[in-house]
């Protein structure tokens, strides 16, 4: 029985990026001898162990043979007589099939330091089409690292998406990634590689779409709604939000690529137009609610909150009712982060301030220090107490708008 730390572990030391966790190939062990040991079964589809006392996984040397279509289509061979090198070669990517011996020795069949060193993306094997889940993992490390891919790979991905492979792929899985990828530095990159491949027309057609529409040159000097997307995605990167802002980055501008031609470059009514491609992505992915809520209002109303300064009172408190800001403020402002990076998100426009996300912040302070408790229980007809309210929220946010301006 021989372990060896493999993958993710190995490739980010090996990078002096932070190793947070470590995976282990046992070679020449049965499950019967893991469990004898102490190791606690945890694995499936096929055996995986935690160690008894650091609870690190450790996996039986497998190979794996292609039965079906899709993530779960395999068989799984794993036996004493499965070597190191057999197990190395299913796996996706050079760079992740390095093992490291006990004394600190690499074991790099298939050239994963070369490629490392030289910045490459590349498959191991041929057997890397047999799985559409990895055409996802590498547009994720494209965006964690920058590396470009192999010639060699990219052709096996068009391939893959050619046989219908990237159709086979699990909601849940799809997501999974996604998610992942949109929480990398330049998460930019892994859309472009999917679309590259063909694989983004498959997994996310409504952004895929986006490409090639035309914008005003004047609001969008980037031309082109899929650039502008992608941008749009890396400022908000770059501002260190979360997950669900930056799902509502990418998605903010569905709707544009629903514009007639015929009134194309301008997008009126874009807003609207996106809700319903938008709503059926995330059934067909099952995106978390969360972000699905925060996509849909930061879809409906960044242009009004780019133009807060030109609103008036009551139209500013009908968009905190719309976006449900007087009950969800923190929501709200995350909404505004997301404007923000639409706004930054424009060639030329990556350093502008933004202050129409101060400037909306301060007046919804304003609206909820209205004491609506306080008026209900002085207002004796309950039927005009909803605009009694609001009266107040508007005069309050008419009093800080003239503040603001004035100063």
């Amino acid at each position: 029985m021989q372990c060896y730390i493999v993958g993710g572990a190995v490739r980010d030391r090996l990078l002096k990026l932070p190793v947070k966790d470590r995976d282990w190939v046992v070679v020449g062990a049965s499950p019967q001898e893991m469990l004898a040991l102490g190791y606690k079964p945890v694995g499936k589809d096929f055996p995986v162990f935690l160690h008894p006392d650091t609870h690190e996984e450790y996996a039986l040397a497998r190979t794996e043979r292609k039965t079906g279509k899709g993530y779960h289509g395999f068989a799984v061979y794993a036996a004493p007589d499965v070597t190191l090198e057999q197990d190395l070669a299913r796996r996706d990517l050079t760079i992740n099939a390095i093992a490291e011996a006990p004394d600190g020795s690499l074991i790099d069949p298939y050239h994963g330091r070369r490629d490392l060193e030289a910045g490459v993306l590349r498959h191991v094997s041929p057997a890397f089409a047999e799985d559409p889940v990895r055409i996802l993992r590498l547009a994720r490390f494209a965006a964690r690292f920058g590396f470009t891919v192999a010639d060699d790979t990219m052709a096996l991905m068009r391939q893959m998406v050619a046989d219908g492979e990237a159709d086979a792929l699990v909601a849940e899985r799809v997501w999974q990634e996604l998610a992942k990828g949109l929480m990398e530095e330049r998460p930019s990159r892994m859309f472009l590689a999917l679309r590259a491949c063909g694989a983004l027309a498959r997994v996310l057609p409504e952004v895929d779409a986006l490409f090639g529409v035309p914008q005003r040159a004047d609001h969008h000097p980037e031309i082109d709604t899929g650039d502008h997307v992608m941008r749009v995605l890396d400022c908000a990167a770059e501002q260190g939000l979360p997950l669900t802002a930056r799902f509502a980055a990418l998605t903010h501008d569905l709707g544009k690529a629903l514009t007639p031609a015929e009134v194309l470059p301008r997008h009126i009514g874009h807003e609207t137009a996106g809700e319903a491609p938008l709503l059926a992505l995330c059934q067909r992915l099952r995106v978390p609610a969360d972000c699905r809520d925060l996509a849909r209002i930061t879809l409906l109303s960044h242009t009004k909150v780019h133009c807060a300064f030109e609103l008036k009172p009551s139209t500013i408190l009908r968009l905190f009712k719309q976006t449900d800001a007087l009950r969800r403020p923190e929501r709200f402002l995350l909404m505004l982060d997301a404007c923000r990076a639409d706004a930054r998100g424009r060639l030329g426009f990556h350093d502008r301030p933004y202050p129409q996300a101060d400037y909306l912040s301060a007046l919804l302070d304003a609206a909820l220090a209205v004491d609506a408790g306080g008026i209900a229980r002085q207002w004796e007809d309950k039927r005009t107490l909803p605009e009694a309210i609001d009266r107040a929220r508007t005069r309050a946010i008419a009093v800080r708008k003239e503040q603001l301006e004035t100063h």
